[in-house]
């Protein structure tokens, strides 16, 4: 890709393009198995491979996104949990910002920190507004940041939330449920959100079937993440993938 990975986000969206990213947690995959992953997702045409979790204990970040881009060309996009979670071979990375809560350490405190090493890696740098939706039971992200999710049925602190992060200059708006959500996002609360920002929407977390993931392109979303379920069966790849395009065909 010779532009960078920014630049396509938003030509993507301007284009009314839907995009399907496949989120890969390196402490549930090795470098042997990613071979079979990624050609799943060459298959069903993935736009992203977000790289990344809230915890990551296993040692091998690096040899697995180098794996991910010996086996293809799907661009490969850090989704960090912490500082410590960078690697210079990815293509890209998600700075995540926790505008949803209320704890200094994620907001902005990490960043200081990590800001040298970030730019050192040479990585292109995406500033994302980052918001833990409640998704119906506790999640990772929820613990790990210690701060409370935004109410599931909440619309007007959500929208004002991605405005008030676009106005301060976030690139993009990631909504999450978490892995591991009994719930997805409403479509209710994705659209009050998509009609008022002007930057690509990101939205994950317990998107579970090819029909939500449509749903949620439907509300707005122009970036659908899904990593949990496919987890549990592969086979969801190629099916979610067709469903987030499927509503660019149709002109949602």
């Amino acid at each position: 890709m010779q532009q960078g990975i920014y630049q396509y986000i938003r030509d993507k969206k301007k284009a009314r393009q839907k995009s399907f990213a496949m989120l890969v947690d390196p402490d549930k995959v090795t470098p042997q198995s990613v071979g079979k992953l990624t050609r799943q997702a060459t298959a069903a045409k993935v736009d992203y491979l977000l790289v990344g979790g809230s915890l990551v204990i296993s040692n091998h970040l690096d040899s697995c996104i180098t794996a991910i881009k010996d086996q293809c060309d799907i661009p490969v996009v850090l989704f960090p949990g912490s500082p410590s979670q960078i690697s210079r071979h990815a293509d890209a990375l998600l700075y995540l910002s926790l505008i949803s809560g209320r704890n200094p350490e994620l907001l902005i405190g990490q960043h200081v920190i990590s800001a040298p090493f970030v730019k050192q890696s040479g990585l292109e740098i995406i500033s994302t507004g980052y918001m833990v939706i409640d998704g119906g039971a506790p999640t990772t992200v929820s613990y790990i940041s210690n701060a409370s999710p935004i109410p599931s049925d909440k619309n007007e602190i959500a929208l004002c939330t991605a405005l008030a992060g676009e106005m301060l200059g976030m690139k993009l708006i990631y909504m999450d449920a978490g892995s591991g959500a009994q719930k997805a996002i409403s479509e209710e609360m994705i659209s009050a959100v998509a009609e008022q920002i002007t930057v690509p929407l990101i939205v994950g977390g317990g998107i579970k079937d090819p029909e939500k993931a449509y749903l949620n392109c439907k509300a707005g979303a122009d970036i659908i993440v899904v990593g949990n379920a496919i987890e549990k069966d592969q086979s969801l790849i190629s099916e979610m993938a067709a469903a987030v395009h499927a509503s660019a065909r149709i002109g949602l």
